[in-house]
């Protein structure tokens, strides 16, 4: 059996981009399923859906990023197995097309991570594609009259038919930011976190909130003790339930956030404090995706 769910961003989307955003996580989840229908590998699928939603410009990740204070695009990602806890993750990164490709290629490195212009080196070491950093702004970027918008991050989780779980998150960070802002998309136990006994998660939403609360970390806590309690039971009805103590928390302290969630039985989840947080998931038993902008628009 294979199991895979990806998001979005926890964000408002107006009534004329909802047909963005579901198309966008339709294709993306296509490219995933391909993989592990395919028999790929979870990691694989990951990064396989992760860089769709980077080529589409309706999501803040890779084409299309948010813009800093200085008129730039400046991006995060990150990637972990569940298998052997191998992180690969970058920050503050600028001209390069696929983020979460990067951040793949440094899941068997020594450093975690890497930032800014040591980032983009090893990218080009890796012949990672590479481009002018401008040609990641759209043309209604490039109008300043245009209204500046904060999107959001994206996140995939995957689950393959060898029973190895995998994470991935990218970002733009927020629109005028300081140069140089890392959020919580590029690290382990904030923004995602994969552990093939216990499950997989990948946060969206106010990163400095995410990042303070170590919001991943939390989930997978709560996921250890929903193990125990039900005695490995893990694919139980109400999954999302150990991502809402998460979100209380954020929003306690003025935070917004979205997560989906991932077990080892393949049982998918996801909540959100935010108006909508577009969300797609499939499993192999699945006929055709499921999408939903909206957590109360999943039971109609």
């Amino acid at each position: 059996m294979w199991s895979l769910i990806l998001h979005g961003g926890a964000k408002e989307i107006d009534p004329e981009e909802e047909e963005a955003h579901r198309n966008g996580c339709i294709k993306a989840l296509e490219a995933g399923r391909a993989v592990l229908a395919g028999g790929g590998t979870a990691v694989d699928a990951v990064e396989a859906a992760g860089r769709v939603l980077e080529t589409d410009p309706t999501f803040n990740a890779g084409y299309g990023s948010a813009l800093n204070s200085d008129g730039e695009v400046e991006m995060c990602a990150g990637v972990m197995e569940g298998r052997d806890f191998n992180v690969g993750a970058v920050a503050v990164i600028k001209g390069v097309r696929h983020p979460i490709s990067v951040a793949k290629a440094m899941l068997h490195e020594e450093p975690i991570l890497l930032a800014s212009d040591g980032a983009r080196r090893f990218a080009a070491d890796k012949q990672l594609e590479l481009c002018d950093p401008a040609d990641l702004v759209t043309p209604q970027q490039r109008d300043f009259a245009s209204k500046s918008e904060a999107k959001d991050t994206i996140g995939v989780v995957a689950l393959d038919q060898y029973g190895d779980l995998a994470v991935g998150t990218s970002t733009g960070g927020l629109d005028g930011s300081a140069p140089g802002r890392v959020g919580d998309s590029p690290q382990p136990g904030c923004g995602y976190y994969a552990d093939n006994q216990l499950g997989a998660v990948a946060f969206s939403g106010d990163g400095e909130h995410i990042a303070r609360k170590a919001l991943a970390a939390r989930v997978m806590q709560a996921l250890s003790a929903r193990r125990a309690l039900s005695a490995g039971r893990a694919a139980m009805a109400g999954v999302e339930e150990v991502l809402e103590p998460s979100l209380r928390e954020v929003e306690a302290i003025g935070g917004e956030a979205g997560a989906i969630v991932l077990t080892p039985t393949g049982k998918s989840g996801w909540a959100h404090n935010s108006r909508e947080f577009a969300v797609a998931f499939m499993t192999s038993e699945d006929n055709h995706p499921h999408v939903f902008l909206r957590k109360k628009d999943e039971g109609r």
